[in-house]
């Protein structure tokens, strides 16, 4: 029988509690990106709302009852499902929005972790400059953390969403246990 890997090489998800902040990687979900061809995004937003998959506007992240998405560049976003429903989320995505987009399958690129706790703004500000102080739910934006290329996503006043690149997953999980053990 074949066990699946994370992206920390574990056959379960690592959570580990430090100080006020738990941080999970979280492995349950599909990711696609999704881009409107040339001409069409009117199209794809039509197509969008009648499949609802929400498209949010610049440094925006949205959920809807299945899909959430975050805001990459214009009439551009990733799009989130659960797995294992959507383990073949290109497939799913291209039989809602056929030849209006293209999209490209990104599970298996990046890593998620969630921070949860109080106060995860402090935290994070030992890792990137997103002031998340002054921000509301739903705020998304791309940033840098430990010299890697990561997108942060505020869900809640105490939960935040990181991607990274699943290649570093370890060295994103080492550079938020440094943050997180710094403030303790």
């Amino acid at each position: 029988m074949f066990d699946p890997i994370t992206p920390l090489g574990q056959t379960k998800p690592e959570v580990v509690t430090i100080g006020l902040w738990t941080i999970t990687e979280t492995v349950d979900v599909a990711l696609a990106s999704l881009a409107a061809r040339r001409g069409r995004g009117a199209d794809v937003v039509r197509l969008a709302a009648a499949a609802g998959v929400p498209l949010p506007g610049a440094g925006r992240y949205e959920a809807a009852t299945v899909y959430g998405a975050f805001w990459l560049t214009p009439e551009m976003w990733m799009i989130e499902a659960a797995l294992p429903e959507h383990e073949d989320i290109r497939a799913v995505m291209l039989a809602l929005f056929g030849d209006a987009a293209s999209i490209t399958e990104q599970t298996g690129a990046w890593v998620r972790f969630d921070v949860t706790g109080d106060d995860v703004a402090r935290l994070l500000e030992r890792l990137c400059n997103v002031d998340l102080r002054g921000a509301a739910a739903g705020h998304a934006t791309r940033t840098v953390m430990d010299h890697l290329g990561c997108y942060v996503i505020l869900r809640s006043v105490g939960q935040v969403t990181i991607y990274g690149p699943r290649s570093s997953a370890a060295s994103l999980w080492h550079a938020l246990g440094v943050a997180a053990r710094s403030l303790v």
